[in-house]
């Protein structure tokens, strides 16, 4: 029973990655709703942590919940892509250990011990580098010519390499402008470069399978330009010229706007499980508005009145949904299943919605601090709950063989 558990857990990189992904996804927030319920009523006290837990909070969403689900899709897609043999289990495994015990260590320290957190940062930057130097690997070894995804994507996945390890600084020197330095680097050099990339790579592939007379849409130009895009925001933000962003911010956004024009994402809802990946996707154009919005006041106003909305905007918005609809569909077409998204997991997309749309109205509530409050209550209830059975329903599926009898 045990060995054959353990094949099929190992049997593919997404398998043993995304399950402690869909771990991270409800752990951390369930920590995190209790801290806020602690904050903004009599119940209890808020948590004791050795760190901000906010800054905590911070860094788990953006380094500790994503890297699961991006290692596990690249090491499965990075060698079809480049027409190269599959990533052994032998390969995969050390990363996938180093990070879980890194993360593990890291956050069941910051109840007790800073030192142990810096111990586990450094075990889980090991666990990164090994991750990058596998998929850098196959790249190497790849004889196809054209590679400009797998460049960009190495290079993003080194960029948060340098956020962790900015993140783990701050840690040890007490430094505030590290910790800045690593948000920063985390949102604009690694997830949104990095999720922009794969949806550039994957979602006219999709739509071309569903949608009919599709003509595919991957612009080299749009792509470098974002990228390019992403630096200055990252460069003018790290400089405190955020009354400057609009400059770049409202380009970005329509380059994102045009991308989901193209890409017909008003056909895409004839498929669910398109529409989804569309939906996600979208996001990041009303993010990058925002963000244009909230530049523009503080240019002609000086006035900081959208907080956090444009971040929640992106976090939940953009990178969760593309996160849960890309993960959704992996894990049905690599365990044989058919790729049809049912009523219960468009529910709990829908339901991810609301989580965003609940999170940033709460950063827009200046005037009304108990709605505010409770609305981001909300927003945490929403995304335990969607998480929750999203987990019940789709992990499970990582730790049994495939339907259809083959391999993986």
């Amino acid at each position: 029973m045990i060995p054959s558990f353990w094949n099929n857990f190992s049997a593919a990189p997404h398998r043993l990655f995304f399950f402690s992904g869909a771990v991270q996804l409800i752990l951390p927030l369930l920590v995190w709703s209790i801290e806020l319920t602690g904050r903004y009523t009599t119940l209890w006290n808020p948590i004791n942590t050795t760190i901000p837990t906010t800054w905590a909070h911070g860094f788990v969403m953006i380094y500790g919940l994503f890297i699961f689900f991006i290692f596990g899709f690249l090491m499965t897609v990075f060698p079809r892509w480049m027409n190269e043999k599959p990533i052994d289990a032998e390969q995969y495994l050390s990363p996938f250990i180093l990070l879980n015990a890194g993360l593990i260590i890291f956050e069941v320290s910051l109840f007790f011990d800073p030192s142990s957190a810096l111990s586990g940062l450094g075990i889980f930057l090991f666990g990164w580098v090994y991750g990058i130097y596998i998929l850098f690997e196959t790249f190497k070894n790849a004889t196809c010519r054209n590679k400009r995804y797998e460049i960009v994507l190495l290079s993003t996945l080194t960029s948060g390499f340098a956020g962790v390890a900015s993140f783990a600084w701050w840690l040890y020197t007490d430094d505030w402008r590290f910790i800045e330095l690593s948000f920063a680097i985390g949102i604009w050099l690694y997830l949104i470069p990095t999720l922009f990339t794969v949806s550039h790579r994957m979602l006219p592939f999709f739509s071309s399978n569903v949608i009919e007379n599709y003509k595919i849409f991957q612009p080299g130009i749009t792509l470098w330009f974002f990228l390019s895009g992403c630096v200055l925001h990252f460069t003018l933000s790290t400089l405190n010229k955020q009354e400057w962003l609009f400059v770049i911010d409202i380009p970005l956004a329509g380059i994102a706007l045009l991308h989901s024009i193209r890409w017909r994402i008003q056909h895409s809802f004839k498929d669910p499980l398109l529409a989804v990946l569309h939906m996600a996707f979208f996001w990041l154009f009303i993010g990058l508005t925002l963000f244009s919005v909230q530049s523009l006041l503080l240019q002609f106003n000086g006035e900081y009145i959208l907080n956090k909305a444009p971040l929640h905007a992106l976090s939940i918005g953009f990178f969760s949904s593309l996160l849960i609809a890309m993960a959704s569909r992996v894990t049905m077409g690599h365990s044989g299943r058919m790729l049809v998204l049912d009523k219960m997991s468009w529910a709990l997309f829908i339901g991810l919605q609301l989580t965003a749309v609940a999170r940033i109205l709460s950063d827009l509530q200046f005037e009304n601090i108990l709605l505010s409050h409770n609305l981001n209550l909300i927003a945490a209830a929403l995304w335990l709950i969607c998480m929750s059975i999203w987990f019940i329903k789709y992990a499970p599926i990582y730790l049994a063989a495939r339907v259809d009898g083959r391999e993986g």
